[in-house]
């Protein structure tokens, strides 16, 4: 613990949240202008305080998969069934440690499945599902050509944990395009004019 260096995505919430350690000070006759060695005492013992404080948030700390240490890490992944695949970027596998209970609960349904592919950065994606002629156990995932070469492995791994069983899944790719559309405004004007003799 002393010198381990532990890794921080993000504000640690527990510090935040814990409660403030206050700044105790000596009186003000013995605030270091006249007598040195009750100033230095209070600040050793704020700083020994202050380093308890940190000791105890410790495991709070590492119980967060976004700022633990890499080797408690794997073993969170490892309790909630998540293996980190080949080349797998260290950001991503704590996303997908943090977030596998609520994926897990998103799985069963389209928009549970397009919840899991945006918490983890993957974009925007179509699912479709028992379209007219094709094979009733078929889903399509539709998303840009871009988000699957990116994101390949990603979604095979996401797909062999979360996808539905007796479920065949195919890739679609999109390719966006800006078409530009002019306007103009038509209009006309008709008169019938009868006559009679």
């Amino acid at each position: 613990m002393g010198g381990q260096v532990l890794y921080t995505a993000e504000p640690d919430t527990h510090q935040q949240q814990a409660v403030a350690l206050p700044e105790h000070m000596a009186p003000w006759w013995m605030d270091g202008n006249g007598m040195q060695e009750p100033h230095f005492m209070t600040r050793g013992v704020n700083a020994f305080w202050r380093r308890c404080w940190r000791y105890l948030l410790f495991p709070l700390r590492q119980s967060d998969p976004l700022n633990c240490s890499e080797a408690m890490l794997n073993l969170l992944a490892w309790d909630r069934g998540i293996r980190r695949f080949t080349n797998e970027p260290l950001d991503l596998y704590r996303k997908r440690v943090k977030y596998a209970f609520v994926n897990a609960r998103d799985a069963g349904e389209t928009a549970g499945f397009k919840r899991i592919f945006e918490r983890l950065g993957v974009g925007w994606v179509g699912i479709h599902e028992r379209r007219p002629g094709e094979p009733w156990d078929l889903i399509t995932i539709e998303l840009s050509d871009s988000n699957l070469a990116q994101n390949q492995t990603l979604l095979q791994s996401l797909i062999e944990q979360y996808g539905r069983t007796c479920r065949r899944y195919q890739f679609e790719v999109t390719f966006p395009i800006k078409v530009q559309l002019n306007h103009g405004r038509f209009d006309g004007s008709y008169q019938i004019i009868g006559a009679s003799l």
